[in-house]
């Protein structure tokens, strides 16, 4: 229950635009995935994961794994600057780890 109040209250305060596309990220216990969203379409502009993926190693490596992924694929897609949405998680550990990778690889935030 505290998780989603502290979620709409991150996104309440966050929106992704065509200039400045929001950077959703979602750790489970599994997985980590981000996405770019453009939330005046509603649309998915690049997306990372590790489902599926063969990489090997702690859930903070992949977590860094994750942001340089998402970071290559918003280059693709000519976006350089992004809103960051951590959702209901704090910025720490595997979500610090995602973040400093995607900014090694040149995207801002």
């Amino acid at each position: 229950m505290k998780a989603e109040f502290r979620a709409n209250r991150t996104r309440a305060k966050i929106h992704g635009t065509a200039e400045r596309p929001r950077l959703s990220v979602n750790i489970s216990n599994a997985h980590i995935t981000a996405q770019i969203i453009d939330d005046d379409k509603g649309a998915t502009l690049a997306y990372a994961t590790t489902v599926g993926a063969k990489k090997k190693g702690s859930k903070t490596e992949l977590a860094a794994f994750v942001g340089s992924e998402i970071a290559k694929k918003a280059k693709k897609a000519k976006i350089s600057k992004v809103v960051f949405d951590r959702g209901s998680r704090l910025y720490a550990g595997r979500m610090s780890a995602l973040a400093d990778a995607a900014r090694k690889e040149g995207l801002e935030f």
